[in-house]
């Protein structure tokens, strides 16, 4: 027995003289690494040493059940990495470390979040993932200053809505979780990389198309309708592309009923009222009773009047949009004598790049638009990408000058007649 203990004892001396030596360390240089020691509680004889003022603290990969109130007492830390642990609660006193900017406690048991995780105001990285959370609390939104947020890998089911407040957030990693759904406050976000792979979402928000900063978008592993998957494959361009055309679509036919008059429907129907995109109305008025588009003389004189005069109103508001039309399709001269450059007759090509588009904006407010791809005699044709940050520039510019978002979603969705029709409008209202 003497010898077996014997044949111990230089690894136990070993051991112990490395968590002195990380110590003494720690103490001249302000980093603390513990990391991979089977540590079942912060070491004892950490007190022989000043680590008041340490700034990092890594006891990953250890064995620790609890987090060491001995940790919460260091309160110049910034980083503390807790990573692969068998951390099942938080201390109340997590709250002291508040120079806090790096917390990573992935690879836990944690089935939730305490308070004292909230009460970090310099958070700027938070790591939970491979833990068993079920939900994320409504005051993450304290946490002003995160910049990435990762629960990947949890048992979350749903997020809360508090989650569009985090204004710096600009990587959020959510894979491999039970999410249905996406709030579509995340919209407001200035995020570069999301990851919702591995989930169970069938619907992305239209509203996410307004997420400009997104660089990396992963949606792999859902059960997807809208978009469909075979578009989600294709990348993040298809993507936005697909959400813009859907919401450029309902926005039309928001558009369309407001156009319809106000109590009308028994009157005429959707295909008498609008043929093609506004068509010309039928002469004849339906019946009460028999459907027949003559009058049936059930009807009273008042009713009837009442029904010519919103007729005529409909009549009258289509020749108007006709007109309007008329008029908008040769923008040609006042695009010219506003921007004093000659262009081309056809403006398909010429409108499409963005460049003009984004100038006018610029004569009509400066600097609207402060960076513009224009061609060159080397590269006479722009990059599609180049021609979609123009236009989106041109777009929030609009945006910035009154346009209304219907009217946005119209010119996205009818095209280049829209810019005409847009290009005259800026105009009149700038003259």
């Amino acid at each position: 027995m003497a010898a077996g203990d014997g044949a111990q004892l230089p690894a136990t001396v070993a051991a112990s003289r490395s968590v002195e030596k990380a110590l003494e360390e720690a103490a001249a240089s302000g980093a603390l690494n513990l990391s991979n020691r089977k540590l079942k509680e912060f070491p004892r004889s950490a007190r022989n040493y000043d680590l008041s003022d340490i700034t990092h603290a890594d006891l990953s990969k250890n064995r620790l059940c609890e987090l060491p109130e001995e940790l919460c007492q260091f309160i110049s830390l910034e980083t503390l990495s807790l990573y692969h642990n068998g951390m099942r609660s938080l201390s109340s006193s997590l709250a002291n470390l508040q120079a806090l900017t790096y917390l990573n406690l992935s690879r836990n048991l944690l089935s939730s979040l305490p308070p004292s995780v909230f009460q970090l105001p310099l958070l700027r990285v938070l790591v939970v993932s491979n833990n068993k959370l079920s939900s994320l609390p409504a005051y993450i939104y304290s946490l002003t200053h995160l910049r990435q947020l990762d629960v990947s890998c949890n048992e979350l089911q749903c997020l809360p809505a508090e989650l569009g407040q985090l204004e710096c957030l600009r990587d959020l990693n959510l894979r491999r979780n039970q999410l249905t759904t996406l709030p579509e406050e995340i919209s407001e976000l200035p995020l570069v990389r999301l990851d919702v792979s591995c989930n169970r979402i069938s619907h992305v928000p239209l509203c996410y198309r307004h997420l400009r900063h997104l660089q990396s978008i992963s949606l792999d592993n859902n059960p997807l309708q809208m978009p469909p998957a075979q578009i989600c494959s294709k990348g993040k361009y298809h993507i936005f592309k697909y959400l813009n055309m859907e919401a450029c679509k309902r926005s039309h036919e928001e558009l369309e009923r407001h156009l319809r008059p106000t109590g009308f429907n028994s009157c005429l129907s959707d295909q008498e009222l609008f043929t093609g995109q506004f068509g010309g109305l039928d002469s004849g008025f339906n019946s009460v009773d028999s459907g027949s588009k003559r009058w049936s003389g059930n009807e009273s004189a008042d009713d009837f009047s009442e029904r010519s005069l919103r007729i005529a109103e409909v009549s009258r508001d289509q020749r108007n949009l006709e007109e309007e039309e008329e008029e908008d399709r040769s923008p040609l001269h006042t695009l010219e004598s506003r921007l004093k450059i000659t262009l081309p007759e056809d403006l398909g090509e010429t409108l499409s790049n963005g460049t003009i588009l984004c100038q006018l904006v610029n004569q009509i407010r400066p600097r609207s638009v402060s960076i513009i791809h224009i061609p060159s005699p080397a590269v006479p044709k722009l990059s599609p990408a180049k021609c979609r940050l123009n236009v989106e520039n041109f777009i929030a510019a609009c945006r910035k000058l009154g346009v209304p978002e219907v009217s946005l979603c119209i010119i996205l969705f009818l095209g280049l007649l829209s810019f005409h029709r847009l290009c005259t409008t800026l105009i009149k209202k700038n003259p």
